[in-house]
């Protein structure tokens, strides 16, 4: 029995070793992978700064108006007959818009005639009677009164013939303004008279009509806008097209682009003293009607070019109390905090006009929590 006590006792005693053994193995292995580690940098994104020549362009809320709007009147007195168009059509040149009633208009067309054709019967006369006592008053058989008289019968007569040719042409054209047209093709508005209404200089208005092509797009700029134009020009940051010859995009209230451009045909030669405004037209060629007159639009001036101009995502400028600032990534990867001036946005970027050099490395993404001289992790 003492044997086998003692052989249960060394059998723990070997375990307890085993044991011991494998604790000081575990805990030595881990003092041995606890190295210490290597700092993890920021990552960042960045976008190396290249100047280049941008095309730029101005957008202003203009409305479209009709390069010409035409009162449709009547020209003369008379019983409005029928209309003969489709309120709120596309009329032509040409066409017919109102029919009056030209019966009276033709009697007295007929009567003129009449008339002209007595006066030149009567000047006929006269023209025989001259001829009879010319060569009679050469031979002193007859007097210089008689010719005289002869003479001035012949010449009233021939200018009665004048004046009754002048009232036929006035009662042709009187009987041609019984039908009414349109001088234009344009869209045509309501009638402003009913048939069968006396038309009279007072209510002579029929309709209207308004040419759609080329149609007039107007916009007006500030006074401070202007100057800050020129400004640019003036310092080179701003090159106008040759002759400052702007081309006009129409941006509709979808924000696509009307398909023709157009071009400034006309600006005021004075500011307007209530707004402080500069008013500009364009004119654009509208062949299928798209454009209406008294529609909003957007008017965008493209042709002017920025040299050398710097651009950088708007995400990568930050402000703080100080201003505007951005972040630079020197040679040895390490952040510094750079005060910048933003211009005018383009699309989704800002133009920087001062702060930044050409090649330098700008922040576009991982900038939060940068600070002076921290070590960062560059990816492009």
């Amino acid at each position: 029995m003492k044997k086998i006590n003692q052989k249960i006792a060394r059998l723990y005693a070997t375990e307890s070793l085993i044991f011991l053994f494998f604790v000081l193995f575990f805990f030595t292995g881990c003092k041995k992978d606890q190295q210490p580690s290597a700092p993890i940098l920021p990552e960042v994104i960045v976008l190396k700064v290249v100047p280049k020549d941008v095309a730029v362009a101005g957008e202003y809320v203009a409305q479209t108006q009709s390069s010409q709007l035409v009162n449709i009147q009547a020209r003369v007195s008379g019983f409005l007959d029928k209309r003969m168009y489709t309120e709120g059509s596309l009329v032509k040149e040409g066409q017919v818009l109102f029919k009056m009633d030209d019966k009276p208009f033709k009697a007295q067309l007929a009567q003129a005639k009449a008339a002209l054709a007595k006066q030149a019967a009567a000047l006929e006369t006269a023209r025989l009677n001259l001829n009879r006592i010319k060569p009679l008053a050469e031979q002193n058989a007859l007097s210089q009164k008689d010719l005289d008289d002869a003479t001035g019968q012949h010449q009233s007569a021939a200018a009665s013939v004048e004046q009754a040719k002048a009232q036929v042409e006035t009662e042709e054209l009187n009987l041609s303004y019984t039908t009414i047209t349109s001088p234009v093709t344009g869209v045509s508005s309501s009638a402003k008279q009913a048939d069968g209404t006396y038309i009279n200089q007072q209510n002579s208005l029929l309709t209207t009509v308004e040419v759609l092509s080329p149609i007039w797009v107007n916009f007006s700029i500030s006074e401070n806008e202007m100057q800050k134009l020129r400004n640019q020009v003036d310092k080179g940051l701003l090159v106008p097209p040759k002759d400052h010859s702007y081309e006009i995009e129409v941006v509709l209230v979808d924000g696509s682009v009307f398909p023709y451009k157009g071009r400034i045909t006309f600006a005021e030669p004075s500011y307007n003293a209530q707004t402080g405004t500069f008013l500009i037209r364009a004119s654009v060629e509208n062949p299928d009607g798209l454009l209406r007159p008294n529609q909003f639009v957007r008017a965008r001036i493209i042709g002017a070019i920025r040299p050398n101009a710097i651009l950088i995502p708007q995400r990568a400028v930050q402000q703080d109390s100080k201003g505007q600032f951005v972040w630079v990534i020197g040679n040895d990867d390490t952040a510094e905090k750079r005060p910048v001036i933003a211009g005018d946005w383009h699309e989704d970027q800002w133009f920087i006009t001062e702060g930044l050099q050409p090649g330098e490395q700008v922040v576009v993404d991982g900038g939060l929590t940068l600070q002076p001289g921290m070590k960062v992790a560059v990816k492009s």
